[in-house]
């Protein structure tokens, strides 16, 4: 009976510790600025490219965009406030003003989404989880 109640606090704190770890292996993003922002990110699945969004995040919040282990070097990723600033950068991918997951990176405007300018995130070739930290500092005027 004793060997049971020492053994389930022991089960669960294991429990605990994996589900930390795992939870740490995942793309995130943390709004350091001082407005609420919203973001997109787009990546390679293997088979080709794709954008997904929006996340929206208030000053001060994180938010997983991708769960599980990176399986890519490169990410990339754009945002926009409520006042006009952007994050972005010169990597072209498909957006649209609603909720969207889009399938490859080319024709956007043909195919009747934006063609929307996304940063880099270059996460180095063996990391497992990274953190995208945006602050007022690294945004650019529209």
């Amino acid at each position: 009976m004793h060997f049971r109640k020492a053994v389930l606090p022991l089960l669960a704190l294991a429990g605990l510790l994996l589900a930390t770890e795992s939870a740490r292996a995942d793309f995130r993003l943390c709004n350091n600025s001082s407005g609420r922002v919203s973001v997109a990110i787009a990546y390679t699945d293997g088979r080709g490219w794709v954008s997904e969004g929006w996340w929206n995040l208030k000053s001060n919040g994180c938010e997983v965009l991708l769960r599980g282990n990176l399986a890519a070097q490169f990410y990339y990723v754009y945002a926009m406030d409520e006042r006009g600033g952007e994050w972005k950068g010169r990597a072209y991918m498909c957006t649209r003003d609603r909720e969207f997951r889009i399938e490859g990176r080319d024709n956007c405007l043909v195919r009747g989404f934006d063609r929307t300018g996304f940063f880099e995130v270059d996460t180095g070739r063996d990391a497992k989880n990274w953190t995208v930290q945006l602050t007022d500092a690294n945004q650019q005027p529209r």
